[in-house]
């Protein structure tokens, strides 16, 4: 598992360069915010999380428990469920508008283009909206 990436992955870096082609400025990974979030837009006090659908166990095509060590990663993966839910929590709290991006909204069968996940996170940003995600098949 250490050579999963946890920043930096393909989906974020094409949010990112999407975002910053529609004039967004952000940080990447603040690291003295809860979580330390994929990106943050500090002009609109809000917080981009891209997600794997395995590794935060979305209700997705794209995750499925393996089928050895099934224990270890059912506790592996809630515990991840856990810890997104108390951040996301921690952030809303002190007073940051969270976004979630889940890894089937950008690939895989149901996924939606780039261009219309985008425009839902333009429209999420220029609202006072406090909580957004974004699935495959985009809602």
């Amino acid at each position: 598992m250490s050579g999963i990436r946890g920043k930096n992955t393909r989906n974020e870096v094409l949010i990112r360069k999407a975002l910053f082609a529609k004039g967004f400025r952000y940080r990447i990974n603040v690291g003295n915010l809860p979580g330390t979030p994929d990106i943050v837009l500090p002009k609109y006090r809000a917080v981009i999380m891209v997600h794997g659908c395995f590794w935060h166990g979305h209700d997705c095509d794209l995750f499925r428990l393996p089928k050895t060590r099934t224990g270890f990663w059912d506790k592996k993966i809630s515990g991840n469920k856990e810890r997104d839910r108390r951040n996301i929590e921690a952030l809303v709290q002190s007073g940051w508008r969270v976004a979630t991006v889940w890894e089937c909204s950008i690939r895989g069968k149901n996924r939606s283009r780039l261009e219309d996940v985008i425009v839902l996170l333009e429209n999420w940003l220029t609202s006072s909206r406090q909580t957004l995600q974004i699935r495959g098949s985009v809602d």
